[in-house]
């Protein structure tokens, strides 16, 4: 099919990311695929128009373009922009210290704080329906006042009204679970077959059942979707009378459904069933019982029949609201402490960790923190318009109808913490790089005495320029203690919303403190206003983003960056986060590799993200394949930033066992001025093996080649930082001499 004949070596090229062409990757005019679909494939120059950009002699170029697996659909594209909150809180876990604990305690730690963000969700839905519209707006005629839309529901009893508003969350958890559903059709499958490997979710990259995470990705959809449907459960039968069924039948649906919830949390803290059969025997019992006090909460809201409703808000939403928020703030507390236990305990001979071995928890706060921001947006903006566009608040009392709608006072101390956090995470930004400017320009001013000795004076403005260049690439790796920083913010700022459990929001907070003069509380009110018009205004921007990405072609390529740093691992704690496209990428190209082996040599050449996924593939490769595989990494964050960010997986040994599968068949090119790329194995960290050949990994490219014009030139050499390598001489030599040694 793709006419290569046998004996020769091919070079695969493998992108990174945004979603560039194959044409680019190639760089050559003309290409046809000869393997894969319109979602992913390899292509190759058209047969009779050249040889592609930078190929060695002898030597075949092959290029994988996985992009569209995040960049192609604009739908997919701008919807994922919804489930944010669950990718990070699925990404979270993998950024954990090493030691065999995934589904230990972290792992049950993330797990519920995962299933926190889909209570608080579905609350924001409840908010919206039940509290604002069918319980505080309605009954109201200056709220519904020219709303055709909402004055029919004052016909319904309030009972009834409210259980026909359920339908509105249950309607918004199945399109949630319905967009990372329908976006994994497109690269999932591709992997080792269930009965083959049933649980997934392995610990170890090389095996073969590691990106199959579909057996935990159903065991824990269905709980979620449990969880959610409990959720409603309980905020409707705290907000209806009894009713027909009389008060000790409505006690116990009550216990019921709180006994739902209790029963989904357990199921979240127990590993996944190692079997299909055995999760089908837990998940049948579960869902006969929401089914059943589902549809008891409904018939009991419609023999409610008439409540008085409207003054202020849907009991017991306040107090789960804030319960929710306080749950979440502990279980970070917690995390951090376990993490930061885990990770003194670590071998003394590990990378230096990152963030300073707390990324768990600081993604897991920032999870918790942009789910705040969704939910908070939500609730606020929608109260804003029912209320005329006046902004509600205890102080500041709305007189255009008989009572100002309430949302919960929770919700304010999430904005008071978001935008301190905000502020305070930007001031330390600010700080830590004003502070470490003079050092990092004297490391750069080392490198380039090293590289250009010679220097003569007409050179010296290329030279601040090249010092300048290479102090803003490692930038990077400044900013551990701000992320630090905001953590603890976000954590203390979510537990402070447990003083609304006993009744005391930041107004009343103010006043007291304040000697009980208004002054402080009015001051305090005004702040919180403040942090929910800029928390709304960061929603606002990722909805425009959403919307530009289904519009532009360019946006969505650019909205698929983060996608394809934060779906790149497996779904293991949230079912609802975009779908891994590892999955179908790093089992593709096992599976290419493996063929193209058989026939000769293969160089699997990764740029940037793409080296990850080339490392991916080798431990997934037989040891009959990797006999004939070279690895060639360029401009790759593998030492720099995944060494650091993802010990437990791709660590210095992970790394170190990568280069003995392959008998150290590998090079790794890097510049000083890619704020990206870097050695893999730097000379400053403990070698993960006695092997010598381990520092012959990494070569150094001089960047720029030169401060001289070339006679030839008009201009000087460029900067050329993370693109292009292959138009380098020490990449095609490397090549070449990766090609003969797997021969």
């Amino acid at each position: 099919m793709d006419g290569t004949p046998a004996c020769d070596a091919v070079e695969l090229r493998v992108h990174g990311i945004s979603g560039v062409s194959a044409e680019r990757i190639l760089d050559h005019p003309m290409v046809i695929r000869v393997a894969g679909d319109r979602h992913a494939g390899f292509f190759r120059p058209r047969p009779g128009s050249g040889t592609a950009g930078g190929a060695a002699a002898g030597v075949a170029v092959e290029a994988y373009r996985w992009g569209s697996l995040t960049a192609g659909a604009a739908v997919r594209t701008a919807s994922m922009l919804l489930l944010l909150p669950f990718m990070l809180s699925n990404l979270a876990i993998w950024m954990r210290p090493p030691g065999r604990d995934r589904w230990g305690l972290l792992g049950m730690l993330c797990r519920l704080l995962a299933g926190t963000l889909t209570t608080t969700f579905v609350l924001a839905i409840v908010g919206v329906s039940l509290d604002l519209i069918g319980w505080q707006c309605v009954p109201y005629p200056g709220c519904r006042a020219g709303r055709p839309y909402l004055a029919w529901l004052h016909t319904l009893p309030s009972g009834p009204r409210l259980a026909l508003l359920s339908i509105v969350p249950l309607v918004a958890l199945r399109v949630v679970w319905a967009i990372g559903t329908r976006s994994a059709r497109a690269f999932e499958g591709f992997g080792p077959s269930s009965a083959q490997h049933p649980t997934g979710g392995t610990d170890d990259l090389d095996d073969a059942g590691f990106w199959n995470d579909e057996q935990t990705t159903g065991w824990l959809r269905q709980i979620h979707v449990a969880l959610g449907v409990g959720t409603l459960d309980v905020s409707l039968l705290a907000g209806i009378s009894p009713g027909g069924l009389g008060a000790t039948g409505h006690l116990v649906q009550f216990v019921a459904a709180v006994g739902l919830l209790v029963l989904c949390v357990v199921l979240l803290c127990r590993p996944v069933p190692t079997s299909t059969a055995q999760s089908r025997r837990l998940l049948r019992p579960l869902w006969a019982v929401v089914v059943a006090v589902t549809a008891l909460c409904l018939v009991s809201a419609v023999l409610a029949g008439a409540m008085p409703s409207g003054s202020g808000k849907l009991p017991g939403y306040e107090g789960a609201a804030a319960g929710v928020v306080a749950a979440q703030g502990v279980l970070l507390i917690v995390l951090t402490a376990v993490t930061y236990a885990r990770q003194r305990g670590s071998s003394p001979g590990d990378h230096r960790p990152f963030l300073h071995g707390l990324g768990t928890p600081i993604v897991a706060a920032a999870a918790v923190c942009v789910g705040a921001a969704f939910t908070a947006s939500l609730v606020y903006r929608t109260a804003d318009t029912l209320d005329h566009g006046d902004i509600p608040d205890p102080i500041r009392p709305n007189a255009a109808i008989v009572g100002p709608l309430e949302p919960p006072v929770a919700y304010w101390w999430a904005a008071l913490a978001g935008l301190a956090a905000l502020l305070i995470g930007a001031a330390a930004a600010s700080a830590t790089l004003l502070l470490s400017r003079r050092r990092r320009r004297g490391l750069a001013a080392n490198i380039i005495e090293r590289d250009y000795p010679n220097a003569s004076p007409e050179d010296a403005h290329r030279l601040r320029l090249v010092r300048e260049t290479i102090a803003r690439s490692r930038v990077t790796e400044e900013l551990g203690p701000v992320l630090v920083a905001f953590l603890v913010i976000a954590s203390l700022g979510l537990a402070t919303v447990a003083l609304d459990v006993i009744g005391i929001g930041p107004t009343q907070l103010a006043a007291r403190l304040g000697g009980g003069g208004g002054a402080a509380g009015l001051l305090v009110a005004y702040l919180t206003d403040a942090g929910v018009w800029v928390i709304s205004l960061l929603v606002v921007c990722l909805l425009i983003l959403g919307f530009r990405a289904y519009r532009s072609s360019q946006t969505r390529r650019l909205v698929a960056v983060l996608w394809d740093l934060g779906t790149f691992w497996p779904r293991t704690v949230h079912p609802f986060a975009p779908p891994c496209y590892a999955a179908r990428a790093v089992p593709e190209l096992a599976k290419r590799v493996t063929g193209l082996a058989r026939r000769g040599p293969v160089i699997l050449s990764g740029h940037s993200h793409g080296s990850v996924l080339a490392a991916a593939t080798i431990l997934q490769l037989p040891p009959a394949v990797l006999a004939r595989v070279s690895l060639l990494t360029y401009g790759s964050p593998l030492g720099r930033t995944y060494a650091r960010l993802y010990p437990a997986y791709l660590g210095p040994r992970t790394l170190g066992d990568l280069g003995e599968r392959i008998g150290w068949r590998w090079r790794n090119l890097w510049r000083d001025t890619d704020p990206i790329g870097g050695p893999v194995f730097p000379a400053d960290a403990p070698p993960p093996r006695a092997d010598p050949a381990a520092g012959e990994v990494d070569i150094r490219l001089r960047d720029p080649r030169s401060l001289t014009i070339d006679p030839a030139d008009t201009v000087p050499p460029p900067i050329e930082r993370h693109w292009p390598y292959h138009t380098q001489a020490a990449y095609q030599v490397a090549v070449s001499e990766l090609a003969d040694r797997s021969r």
